[in-house]
């Protein structure tokens, strides 16, 4: 659908600053509003008469988008949408639209990073140090990474720019998609596993997996028991994927030696969270994403295509443009 963008909506934002998107908006003519938006009646309220939002955590439900009949387009911050219901948005011919790969060496770059970390230790040495303890024994044993395996639970863009960082480093590196047999190789050349080969060879597991029914607590009790004993993990995707209360049934076991967690299934994490008790957990604050390159990629596309849809031109990053075309189909043929 064609329509002159009018008016786009911010409906939240916590970047501090939106220059960058008024700086495309004012561009192409179109005012944008930012707005502080958490609920659903707060997204409705906020965009009366938008043809386009951009959203980061607020929900855009069925009754959202029936709500805002002007709506063309629903753009997102970042990869997931996971807060959109895009089901709906196909329904009602509303093209929803991402940014998958603004943050693929950032996410990659930093899920290396906690990796590293983990696999040297350096959080319950950086604590012992700090307690005045110079002890080896809580990080034993220590393995060079020439003799590890780095496994990527999810080869996408992000998994594997990982899974190439870490064969550069020196490890074996294996990994497990759907969409490849057990046996293949990614055209990055990743050797493909079935999931309970990952599971059971990998001596730090890292996960890139999106948050959908199906993927919801996939790393619970059944995976943790089926790791090599002392694996460690790193999770820059979804926090759902990961069962929290399973990760810490299974550092308390000592079936899992370290996690470095990015993301966590209550964002922000819990003052009183149970992973804050143990020096073998690394946490950070959902910033796997950051880079100043990142940052200003993000912004600017994120409303470079909404703006894109409603002016009838291609836009690079629409998720349901399967279902939309389909359904301009079906229109087309009852007319």
């Amino acid at each position: 659908m064609q329509q002159q963008a009018r008016r786009v909506v911010i409906t939240d934002c916590d970047h501090g600053s939106v220059d960058i998107e008024r700086a495309v908006a004012e561009q192409a003519g179109v005012e944008l509003v930012l707005a502080t938006c958490v609920t659903e009646a707060d997204v409705i309220a906020a965009a009366q008469g938008a043809v386009a939002i951009v959203t980061q955590y607020a929900p855009v439900t069925a009754a959202v988008l029936d709500a805002l009949p002007d709506l063309v387009a629903v753009g997102r911050y970042g990869v997931g949408v996971d807060t959109v219901d895009v089901d709906a948005a196909s329904e009602r011919g509303v093209a929803v639209c991402n940014v998958p790969d603004y943050g693929t060496e950032d996410v990659s770059d930093h899920a290396i990073a906690l990796a590293l970390a983990l696999l040297r230790g350096l959080p319950a040495l950086d604590k012992g140090v700090r307690r005045g303890s110079a002890a080896l024994d809580p990080v034993r044993p220590l393995h060079r990474f020439s003799a590890s395996t780095f496994g990527v639970y999810g080869l996408g863009l992000i998994g594997e720019a990982a899974a190439r960082k870490a064969r550069g480093l020196g490890f074996r590196v294996i990994g497990t998609d759907p969409r490849y047999a057990p046996g293949a190789t990614t055209p990055d050349g990743t050797a493909v596993v079935s999931p309970e080969t990952l599971l059971a060879e990998a001596d730090l597991l890292s996960l890139h997996l999106p948050l959908m029914p199906q993927t919801r607590h996939l790393i619970s009790d059944d995976a943790f028991a089926r790791m090599k004993p002392g694996a460690k993990i790193v999770n820059t995707c979804r926090g759902g994927v990961l069962d929290t209360a399973a990760l810490l049934r299974a550092i308390e076991r000592g079936t899992v030696g370290g996690a470095g967690l990015d993301v966590f299934e209550e964002e922000p994490l819990p003052v009183t969270s149970g992973l804050l008790d143990h020096d073998q957990v690394l946490l950070t604050p959902h910033a796997a994403w950051y880079s100043e390159e990142s940052f200003a990629e993000l912004k600017r596309r994120a409303v470079a295509n909404v703006l894109d849809v409603c002016g009838g031109r291609a836009a690079a990053n629409v998720v349901n443009a399967a279902a939309l075309a389909q359904r301009a189909e079906g229109s087309a043929a009852n007319v």
